[in-house]
């Protein structure tokens, strides 16, 4: 599957075992989400090197993806077990400790595969799609495996959605949460770039 053909389309659904964030092991169903954003973050293995950088930094703004009404799911092809001894290693030991947001296990490789991004048949690239309320695709970023992703852009794509939905403006390059968007028109553009050219 291209990459570029999941924007606008429904994510692809799943059902699949997860550390939760008490330290439980449940089912998640990725449908049952609908009504809130979803952060879906894919990543290669766990107990590697910028892996637990990612984990670490979407989970110490975990409470603001929250407050946005929008969860953060964790995915890679390890096992929930391997998932739980992770949880249960300290971060001086390599481990990412008590994250608050759940770990799905992808061992048969069927979800990165669904979602394009199954590397050498092995591994997922990092991955992350922003999922809608409704269960559409409408930001996704692939980094290779050496290059960790950007939690603060991850927060501003959510607003810019969140922000288009709501008032049905676009947002421009860099736009942040409080600052003035397009109207989706010749003219509102025009208007836009008049006022904040340099």
């Amino acid at each position: 599957m291209c990459l570029t053909t999941l924007v606008t389309q429904q994510a692809p659904d799943f059902t699949a075992e997860a550390v939760m964030p008490d330290n439980t092991f449940g089912n998640i169903t990725l449908s049952s989400f609908k009504g809130k954003y979803v952060i879906l973050l894919f990543y290669p293995l766990d107990f590697t090197f910028v892996c637990p950088s990612e984990i670490l930094a979407f989970d110490k703004r975990v409470n603001e993806f929250k407050t946005k009404n929008c969860e953060v799911i964790g995915v890679s092809v390890d096992s929930k077990f391997t998932h739980l001894a992770w949880k249960n290693t300290p971060v001086e030991n390599g481990g990412i400790g008590n994250i608050q947001y759940p770990l799905v296990q992808d061992l048969n490789k069927e979800i990165a595969k669904s979602y394009g991004i199954l590397f050498n048949g092995s591994v997922a690239l990092r991955g992350l799609f922003l999922i809608d309320p409704t269960g559409k695709v409408r930001h996704c970023v692939i980094n290779d495996l050496p290059l960790g992703r950007s939690v603060v852009e991850a927060l501003r794509m959510v607003d810019a959605v969140q922000f288009s939905d709501t008032h049905g403006e676009v947002c421009p390059a860099n736009w942040q949460e409080g600052e003035e968007a397009m109207k989706p028109t010749a003219e509102g553009v025009a208007s836009y770039l008049a006022k904040h050219a340099k």
